[in-house]
């Protein structure tokens, strides 16, 4: 595993066990994204019964180009804030792994902001980028290498008088 100032590169499997971790986070955070304008603007809705069945039309808001930026751009907001703010999203927390710079210091906005599009990308290339982690030298995937940042492996905490 390559050592750095900060700690070992993070593998695979961790990486794909936060990932999953924060995906079922990102689940919670775009419900509930969802949710509060559709209880917003429900009023316009129209609700019936018609041969004992319930028919709920969306409003034309919640079904179009609009709506589905926001929901990216609330995605956008979930990682690059806990990334610029501690490096660390829940799933990264519950896995001690850490995103920072590779000069060890805190990712820039614009680090963020590029990672989570390479991300995209190796996702779109079919998990390419992410797979690349298992032949890279470095441990390192195609957005870790774009955005020049990288997922370390935090040491665990000793207990005190131990």
């Amino acid at each position: 595993m390559a050592l750095n100032s900060s700690g070992n590169i993070a593998g695979p499997v961790k990486r794909l066990a936060a990932m999953v971790y924060d995906s079922l986070l990102l689940f919670g955070v775009l419900f509930t994204a969802t949710l509060i304008p559709s209880l917003i603007l429900d009023q316009s809705s129209s609700l019936s019964m018609e041969n004992e069945q319930v028919v709920h039309e969306l409003n034309p808001l919640m079904t179009g180009l609009p709506f589905q930026l926001y929901l990216i751009a609330v995605t956008g907001l979930f990682f690059c804030w806990f990334w610029r703010s501690s490096g660390q999203t829940l799933g990264m927390q519950a896995w001690r792994l850490k995103l920072e710079a590779n000069d060890g210091q805190s990712p820039t906005i614009m680090q963020c902001l590029i990672r989570l599009l390479a991300a995209c990308l190796s996702l779109l290339c079919f998990g390419a980028g992410y797979w690349w982690i298992w032949i890279d030298k470095e441990k390192l995937s195609w957005h870790d290498r774009l955005s020049k940042t990288r997922v370390i492996v935090l040491p665990k905490a000793t207990k005190a008088g131990k």
